[in-house]
């Protein structure tokens, strides 16, 4: 809708008005802080010069004083550096809301941060509660809910600005949400190498995942360019914002490989916080299991299955099943019924008898079975030493030296596929021998197997609680089995969860949801499931074809139609090379991103040392890539998961198309295209 000249000439002023209290802010907060460096400084060199005259009380008076100082420095930098970030385009929305009871309407300015002039607020932060209208309500009766409850009245205007470098390039008013124009223009823009914010674009039921904080456990199921990802980093934003105390090192999120946390580095930085802490689950599995050198990594686990590479697929399904999880358990149980302290206890002129020993060990029956050796080291500690516990490591490792069940994890795994619930969960044969090798000589232990052996040290010793971590985020969702989400739940266990993945998009062979709502009975307290349904990725074009790919119809693309239609080719591997140089320089006319997908990394490679010469701009992205230029890519569509390009290639060579079995891997390829999509020799149904 337009707005008048002298409506124009009002938010201009605004504008400008802002501008100045930014630059002066920014100009005052640089001068306080380097007085405040200054200070600090000086205070450190007190305290070093008179350390010899102060008694302890002083000396920590002092500290804490000093530590304030620190604390009130970081909070001005913070702010700061939030101001300079904003200072070319200080709001981007707007609204007028007349709460009931009240004779003024209120002009809300909506921005990354907020802009103060004394006590007037020139710009309200975008996570403040009543910015929730601008991404809930349309024109008309609305209510939002404010610290002291919900807050009634009528939203008057929305209005939207697109401002850059300084200057008013666009306003305008906009009676519904947010899909329209600012949407559609922010989706034909081209991709770039790093993941944006979507802050003038938050959709209302993306805003719905975002400001929840009613609920402890949010399990997520958002198809293909839904923004899942985007709708997890604006919420640890606004958790950030809103939960006190809660910091960036207090978040931890799971990510599925290094590259796709080099492209999604940048959002929490342009929304003025810093970046939380991230892992692969296979880096958390090292930094876990301490016996092997190496865990295999997730996607060298998928490479195995579709190079063909795998002896047993069977045994691998198996124990990637829920079953495995059952049948460890109860293994665990009857070790746990069995161990028996099996000789008297010596140690320093100190007798306790194995009968003795055995009965105190019945004591700590409710902890896990290797903790109940140091329990009973304490015990005796208690006893002979009077509390005095600096004898308490030695006693426990005589004591595990007499203990019926040894401590060694590698033949406690390996005595699993020896036991009868192996037999009874499995109903197959395995090779023994195979399995004891990989335990005693392998350096790098298989993915499949990591996971057990991680779950299995935790039942048995306990999981390493994690106390630091308030806030897990776990990103591509449906590629964990449910073993793995007890293993987190079990050393996260105080933290909040933002779970999101998409059943469509399962890449493990071995594993498949009906829905991750079957997450709620792992987590169960105060959990919720949401769908978000909206892809905002593809166009119509590609969303039609990758609908057909699975048979889903309730799919509803957001981006317009823009007239390329999606082209399947065959093409031999002599036209190969000539057929995609072309594709590649029409494509470039009209796309900065470009990737090729193939189905497995034998064939990127292949492509890679074909196109490298011919196509010099060109990189091949692997497992262990960090940082990349997506300009032109080749990569396998196991790595490809959560990234998004301009225009995708898909290639398979003719021996080898995506199978029935492998549409979800296909489908994940096909839908990582915005804008074009050409396929090689693999249609739909073959």
């Amino acid at each position: 809708m337009e707005i008048t000249s002298e409506e124009k000439r009002q938010e201009q002023n605004y504008l400008d008005k802002t501008l100045v209290v930014i630059d002066k802010n920014i100009s005052e907060l640089g001068q306080e802080l380097y007085d405040k460096e200054e200070k600090i400084r000086e205070f450190k060199e007190l305290i070093w010069d008179t350390r010899g005259d102060m008694d302890a009380a002083e000396m920590k008076t002092m500290m804490t004083s000093n530590d304030q100082e620190i604390q009130f420095a970081e909070m001005k930098a913070s702010y700061f550096k939030k101001l300079f970030r904003i200072q070319g385009s200080p709001y981007f929305g707007s609204i007028i809301f007349q709460e009931e009871g009240q004779t003024n309407p209120l002009k809300i300015y909506i921005g990354i941060t907020h802009v103060e002039e004394d006590t007037n607020h020139l710009v309200y932060d975008w996570r403040a509660p009543i910015c929730s209208l601008f991404y809930d309500a349309e024109v008309g009766k609305a209510t939002y809910e404010a610290p002291d409850g919900k807050i009634s009245g009528e939203i008057k205007n929305k209005r939207q600005y697109k401002i850059e470098n300084r200057k008013m390039i666009r306003i305008f008013d906009n009676s519904l949400n947010i899909d329209d124009e600012v949407l559609q223009e922010v989706l034909s823009t081209e991709t770039n190498d790093k993941m944006k914010n979507i802050v003038n674009t938050i959709q209302q039921e993306q805003n719905q995942v975002i400001r929840n904080t009613e609920n402890e456990i949010m399990i997520v199921q958002g198809i293909a360019g839904s923004g899942k990802t985007s709708v997890a980093l604006h919420r640890i934003a606004f958790l950030l914002y809103k939960i006190e105390n809660l910091t960036s090192n207090n978040i931890l999120i799971f990510s599925p490989n290094k590259i796709f946390s080099e492209y999604i580095s940048n959002v929490l930085p342009e929304l003025g916080e810093d970046n939380t802490l991230q892992c692969t689950f296979d880096s958390f599995l090292e930094s876990n299991i301490l016996e092997f050198r190496h865990v295999e990594d997730f996607s060298k686990f998928i490479e195995r299955h579709y190079k063909g590479e795998n002896e047993n697929e069977n045994l691998i399904a198996y124990q990637q099943s829920d079953q495995v999880m059952k049948d460890l358990n109860h293994y665990v149980e009857s070790l746990e019924k069995k161990a028996t302290f099996t000789d008297d206890l010596f140690f320093e002129k100190q007798f306790y008898s194995k009968e003795d020993l055995n009965e105190l060990l019945k004591r700590y029956q409710h902890f896990r079975l290797f903790e109940r050796v140091p329990a009973v080291a304490r015990k005796i500690c208690d006893y002979w030493y009077e509390g005095k516990y600096g004898k308490e490591k030695r006693i426990a490792s005589q004591l595990y030296k007499i203990f019926s069940i040894p401590r060694d994890y590698k033949k406690i795994y390996t005595d699993f596929y020896q036991s009868d619930y192996f037999e009874e969960g499995y109903h197959g044969k395995v090779d023994i021998q195979k399995i004891q090798k990989k335990m005693k000589n392998q350096l790098e232990l298989p993915y499949e197997d990591a996971c057990l052996f991680a779950y299995l040290k935790g039942k048995l010793e306990g999981f390493q609680y994690r106390g630091l971590i308030k806030q897990v985020v776990i990103d591509e969702a449906q590629d964990y089995n449910k073993l793995q989400y007890q293993i987190i739940k079990n050393i996260f266990q105080r933290s909040g969860f933002t779970i999101l993945g998409d059943v469509n998009q399962t890449i493990n062979p071995y594993y498949k949801y009906e829905s991750l709502e079957e997450l709620k009975e792992i987590f169960q307290l105060d959990s919720i499931y949401i769908e978000l349904k909206k892809t905002y990725r593809s166009s119509e074009e590609i969303i039609d074809y990758t609908n057909k790919i699975l048979g889903l119809q309730h799919i509803q693309a957001i981006r317009k139609k823009n007239n390329h239609p999606v082209i399947e080719k065959e093409v031999s591997k002599e036209n190969l090379l000539d057929c995609i140089t072309s594709d590649l320089e029409r494509m470039k006319k009209t796309s900065k991103s470009i990737a090729i997908i193939t189905k497995t990394d034998k064939e990127a490679n292949y492509l890679f040392e074909q196109l490298k010469d011919t196509v010099p701009d060109i990189s091949l992205l692997e497992s262990k890539t960090k940082k990349f230029n997506r300009d032109l890519v080749v990569i396998p569509s196991y790595i490809a998961k959560g990234l998004e390009f301009d225009s995708v290639i898909i290639y398979t060579s003719k021996e080898n198309p995506y199978t029935e079995k492998e549409k979800y891997l296909y489908y994940v390829s096909c839908t990582r295209a915005q804008h074009e999509l050409v396929i090689y020799n693999q249609k739909i149904n073959s």
